[in-house]
């Protein structure tokens, strides 16, 4: 499909544990386009941190064909996965990874380096927008929890990827925090025609996305809007 950044062609995990075998998902199809925002609910445990891991390449499909801007991964080298996460995908996990040695501006600069681009306009803006740009001389240890996922936000966005993967963005920030990065991290996105997929467990967090799909029982249910 014309635009299409991820599509997922009867893709299934399968977890093997001992003598048993598990599916985690089970011929799902899955399609997100050029700035399409998809939000992902389900139970603890339903597939949804695996989906995201596999749609990244962190993890292989078991069966069925993982395609990203129309490109069948499964012949894949290492050097076509690096490449296209250093270029076109942002990745904010649940753990925030961000390099210690390291003050806030080179965290957010750490995807521009990759790309031998410079900190520019954008970066300024996103640092406002998340209210961090007076923490950019300060080192990452030093600041909260809430601090260090909008450096994880910034830094996963500062080279304007075309796919971001977001696993719940907001659960180290209260309530009003969470929601206020929700909306700035909508308007962001739409402002730089991104395609998101964001897990969630807030159904407040969700609506800010475009479409809500459920993970359950190895498939994906869509949400109705009402």
């Amino acid at each position: 499909m014309e635009g299409s950044i991820v599509t997922l062609k009867s893709g299934s995990k399968r977890f093997v544990d001992g003598k048993e075998s598990h599916y985690v998902l089970q011929g799902v199809d899955f399609n997100l386009d050029a700035g399409e925002s998809v939000a992902l609910t389900g139970a603890s445990g339903s597939g949804k941190s695996t989906l995201l891991n596999l749609i990244a390449g962190f993890e292989p499909l078991s069966e069925g064909h993982l395609l990203l801007n129309g490109q069948d991964t499964e012949s894949w080298k290492e050097a076509q996965w690096s490449q296209f996460r250093y270029q076109q995908l942002g990745v904010v996990f649940q753990q925030f990874n961000l390099l210690t040695p390291l003050n806030v501006k080179q965290n957010i600069a750490f995807s521009l380096n990759l790309n031998r681009q410079k900190w520019n306009d954008w970066c300024d803006y996103l640092a406002e927008a998340l209210g961090i740009d007076h923490l950019l001389d300060r080192h990452v240890s030093a600041l909260s929890g809430g601090q260090q996922q909008r450096v994880a936000i910034a830094r996963a966005l500062a080279h304007k990827p075309s796919l971001l993967l977001a696993d719940e963005p907001t659960g180290n920030l209260d309530q009003r925090a969470g929601l206020e990065v929700m909306k700035l991290l909508s308007d962001i996105t739409t402002e730089s025609n991104t395609a998101v997929l964001l897990v969630t467990h807030s159904g407040e967090c969700a609506d800010y996305m475009q479409m809500q799909l459920r993970l359950q029982n190895g498939q994906l249910h869509r949400m109705s809007s009402e």
